[in-house]
């Protein structure tokens, strides 16, 4: 509970000033989600059309580093910035203190679309400032708050942190990053089971006692401890040997603990309700996940397709999930999902399966086809849920 010496936590703006500044997830969730829809669509045009992006970093790892540390980071900032004051019964970082943060992540996207004009130093010094004071503005918040347990979240904002520092200074060096951007992958999948581990069940109970039901998910215990333990150290060995018999043994058995795990918190319960059963669907990804590292360790898949359930599956769709459903609740609507956040759930589900599917199979066309489903389940957000982020909270009618 909140020290009753704190002071509460203001649930809508000050009316003085920007609904955009007054909350972290505002300006993080729409800018994350047009530059997911513009980084994906500049990239199809460099595969189709040949544009050129990122200058010496090349259009690929251009478009790797702005997906796990442009699109991915924006959210991931969004989600803390918001959840944090909830932990510690805070303030929010809001008006001049967000306008100064958004506009280094701003300043970065501009940085490395425009490395061709700037140079690939000045791309990278100018990118590297966003997540380093994101982290440290993150942990201010939670020590502020002395909500000591949550200080292991940090952990992997630090492991994409490094990530991020390493592509860049790998990059400069003429070697390849691909271990760096493992590594980050690795970190967002390790808040997904320490967080989702957490709220998803939590979610649950709550929608299924609210139904009467009679079996409700099992609560976080030690069996989760252990296996967030044991898989993140499976995705430590990935990071640094992603075709290694060890690494295949792990992740299926990682694969199997996370099937295990999901199985607890009764997602097929939750059918009625697409914006809380798109939690476990994403969730699902996880082990799958796992099962393509394993499959790629055993030479029977490309590393590239493991990457993509990750990246894809993992990471964007509970990114999605969660963006949807902050949104909602924190502008005061009903925790129900629409039809069109229904279908942008669908279509990026449909991205994350096409995505592997893709590099199986080396069809362009259904690599494009991915592309555009991505593109087309973060323009639907942008055009639902962007009003909402920008509009103030809808006050209660008098009666």
């Amino acid at each position: 509970m909140p020290d009753a010496k704190r002071p509460r936590i203001p649930r809508g703006m000050n009316p003085e000033g920007p609904a955009l500044w007054s909350y972290g997830f505002r300006p993080f969730f729409l800018g994350g989600a047009i530059w997911a829809v513009l980084t994906m669509a500049l990239w199809i045009a460099a595969l189709v059309h040949g544009l050129p992006l990122g200058g010496d970093f090349g259009a690929a790892l251009w478009h790797a580093h702005e997906m796990v540390f442009g699109f991915a980071s924006a959210v991931l900032a969004g989600f803390l910035l918001t959840a944090i004051p909830n932990w510690t019964g805070t303030l929010p970082v809001s008006g001049r203190a967000l306008i100064g943060l958004f506009s280094l992540w701003v300043l970065g996207r501009i940085a490395m679309t425009g490395a061709e004009w700037i140079g690939v130093w000045p791309a990278a010094l100018i990118d590297a400032l966003f997540l380093p004071v994101l982290l440290a503005t993150a942990a201010r918040e939670i020590v502020a708050g002395r909500k000591w347990n949550n200080l292991k979240v940090l952990i992997g904002v630090a492991a994409i942190m490094v990530g991020n520092l390493g592509f860049h200074a790998t990059v400069l060096l003429g070697g390849d990053p691909a271990i760096w951007l493992r590594a980050a992958i690795a970190g967002y999948v390790a808040l997904v089971m320490i967080i989702g581990g957490r709220i998803i069940p939590s979610f649950t109970r709550n929608w299924l006692s609210r139904q009467n039901a009679q079996t409700l998910p099992v609560p976080f215990n030690r069996f989760d401890v252990g296996v967030i333990g044991f898989s993140t150290l499976a995705l430590i060995i990935w990071t640094i040997a992603p075709e290694a018999l060890l690494t295949a043994l792990m992740a299926l058995v990682a694969g199997g603990l996370n099937v295990a795990r999901l199985a607890r918190w009764r997602g097929l319960a939750t059918r009625a309700e697409g914006i809380l059963l798109v939690l476990h669907l994403s969730y699902a990804f996880v082990p799958l996940g796992f099962l393509t590292i394993a499959a790629s360790g055993a030479g029977l898949v490309q590393p590239v397709s493991a990457l993509h359930v990750l990246t894809v599956g993992v990471i964007g769709a509970t990114m999605l999930a969660v963006m949807t459903r902050a949104t909602r609740g924190h502008t005061g609507r009903t925790l129900t999902a629409s039809p069109l956040t229904l279908i942008a759930y669908l279509c990026l589900f449909a991205a994350a399966l096409a995505r592997p599917l893709a590099d199986l199979s080396g069809g362009l066309w259904l690599m494009e086809a991915a592309g555009g489903l991505w593109i087309l389940a973060f323009g639907l957000f942008v055009l639902e849920y962007g009003p909402m982020l920008m509009m103030r909270r809808p006050q209660p009618k008098m009666t």
